[in-house]
């Protein structure tokens, strides 16, 4: 009763925004959790295919920057995120229905992904908007907490029709796609950010340069937990379905929990100490994908890995600090959602190509030189993240 009171007691608008969170977690945890072991055992993927497939995956987002500069001209960001939705859902519902072969099944990945994509550049302008000077953090962390919340349902229902049906994927993307679509009832709810449209437009500052930086750094780190940190459970330790939705499970249980602490984090120690305990906790978990295999006897290497995988989930929650690193630094408000959607660009220049040269190093040399790679890019990351400076907020 105390939650629904409090629930309750909270504006329209920001209720509005904590379901459409949710239920976009929802979304997203069914097909995360579900999406490497459905084209290994439905399309027959090693890692050399499941690489080049992000090239096609990730183009969208290497094109947000033009897609948001023409939607930005006509729509608020809650009608985009509304539109983004309705991609999410179409993709996810292929892929669950309409994949009869390899072309379907790229289209389908690359109309989620347009959906993905777009709502990354909405999600933290306007949580931005629904936040108070200072607590910026603290209010994108309540909205990873519901995102989180939402996963846990989503993969619940995944680990449960896996536990009593089997890998049934076609209802696995039904529950996702329904998500999505009442994610976007909510989205298309919002009042917020009622501005004129055509004050929108699309901007390059030099100023910015470390938070395009970041951006980059975040592609990499994207892929690493995405695609070859997943894929070592899956194609090395034929981890199944069911696990793979416990532990995203798990993860985001923690999440629910530790996201809105993590925000209050970013707004007490700033987003250069965050952001750079970031990249070297980064390290440490590709050490571990690297060689846990080869040092520790099992189980424990699999528990170890396991461990990798909820910790570098709970870690992504810090992404936040980029957006409100941005906040405190733009010249103006109306720079935000372009520059995100630029950042968005810029880190999928990475993230489309990066997986191509991973999968190929990983079947030539094996996995280890992968992560040794992404590890030696997250300690430049570290010196880059200490480079930030945020003006002081005078009062």
């Amino acid at each position: 009763m105390n939650f629904l009171a409090r629930f309750r007691g909270i504006s329209l608008d920001f209720r509005r925004m904590l379901l459409a969170t949710a239920f976009f977690g929802a979304a997203s945890g069914v097909i995360m959790s579900t999406l490497n072991n459905y084209l290994q055992d439905v399309h027959g993927f090693d890692a050399g295919y499941r690489g080049w497939l992000e090239f096609p995956r990730e183009l969208p987002g290497f094109l947000i920057f033009a897609v948001m500069g023409l939607l930005l001209t006509r729509f608020r960001e809650g009608r985009i995120a509304a539109l983004a939705m309705l991609f999410t859902a179409a993709g996810i519902l292929g892929l669950g229905y309409l994949t009869p072969h390899m072309y379907l099944l790229v289209l389908w990945v690359m109309i989620w992904s347009v959906g993905d994509h777009i709502i990354f550049a909405t999600e933290g302008p306007l949580g931005l908007k629904l936040a108070r000077t200072g607590g910026e953090g603290r209010r994108l962390g309540q909205l990873g907490g519901a995102r989180n919340l939402g996963t846990i349902v989503g993969v619940g229902a995944i680990w449960l029709l896996a536990r009593s049906l089997g890998d049934r994927y076609d209802l696995f993307y039904l529950v996702g796609g329904g998500c999505a679509l009442a994610a976007g009832w909510f989205y298309l709810r919002l009042q917020v950010g009622r501005e004129d449209p055509r004050s929108r437009r699309l901007i390059f500052r030099r100023k910015y340069w470390i938070f395009y930086g970041i951006s980059a750094l975040f592609g990499i780190r994207k892929q690493i937990f995405m695609v070859f940190g997943t894929w070592v459970l899956v194609s090395l330790h034929q981890v199944p379905v069911s696990t793979i939705a416990l532990l995203y499970f798990v993860a985001s249980g923690l999440g629910v929990l530790l996201r809105p602490l993590l925000g209050d984090v970013i707004d007490w120690l700033g987003e250069r100490r965050v952001l750079a305990t970031d990249e070297l906790m980064l390290i440490v978990v590709c050490m571990v994908y690297a060689f846990a295999g080869d040092l520790l006897p099992d189980p424990w290497a699999l528990w170890v890995l396991y461990a990798a995988y909820v910790l570098d989930h709970i870690l992504f929650a810090l992404r936040v600090a980029r957006t409100t690193y941005l906040k405190k630094i733009a010249e103006d408000p109306s720079d935000i959602t372009p520059t995100i959607s630029l950042g968005i660009t810029i880190d999928h220049a990475v993230a489309m190509t990066l997986p191509v040269l991973s999968g190929w190093i990983w079947e030539q040399y094996g996995h280890q030189w992968v992560f040794l790679l992404a590890g030696g890019i997250a300690l430049g990351g570290f010196f880059l993240c200490l480079q930030i400076r945020v003006p002081e907020v005078k009062p």
